[in-house]
């Protein structure tokens, strides 16, 4: 018996939609990367994209648990000596873009590469609750109803 290998051409990928309304930031990352990856399905193959597509609307209503609203740090780099800037989620979340909060927490939980560079072209992240994937037939993931600790009231 030989080892299964998913073909890109034969994976079944599917539109997953969810509402990021109170949920845990690592939490919801956690489970978005699983489903970008393809973990979830019987036929995962490492190096394949075997995920699905996932959209996120409402994300910047996400909540972090503890103090980590205020305490946490995102840093990056200019390029220039002394060019270390720093965020914290919350002037990230107040600013013009909130998505990006989601959007690298996601992208840090995958492995670098160009297999990460592809699974990041299947998220979708939206400030508000409109989204322009009606067409595609998106299914609703309750991830609040998965675990009690996924939402934060």
């Amino acid at each position: 018996m030989s080892t299964f290998v998913a073909k890109p051409g034969a994976v079944e990928k599917k539109w997953i939609l969810i509402d990021g309304k109170g949920l845990v930031v690592g939490r919801l990352a956690a489970l978005i990367a699983t489903r970008l990856k393809g973990k979830h399905k019987a036929i995962y193959t490492p190096h394949v994209d075997c995920g699905d597509n996932v959209i996120v609307i409402n994300a910047d209503k996400v909540v972090f648990t503890g103090a980590k609203h205020e305490d946490k740090v995102y840093y990056h780099h200019t390029g220039y000596p002394g060019g270390v800037k720093e965020r914290t989620p919350r002037q990230i979340l107040e600013g013009k873009h909130p998505e990006r909060v989601v959007t690298k927490a996601v992208e840090r939980m995958l492995a670098r590469g160009p297999l990460q560079r592809q699974l990041m072209r299947n998220l979708r992240v939206y400030k508000g609750a409109e989204h322009p994937h009606s067409a595609q037939n998106p299914e609703a993931l309750d991830v609040a109803k998965l675990n009690r600790k996924n939402v934060r009231v």
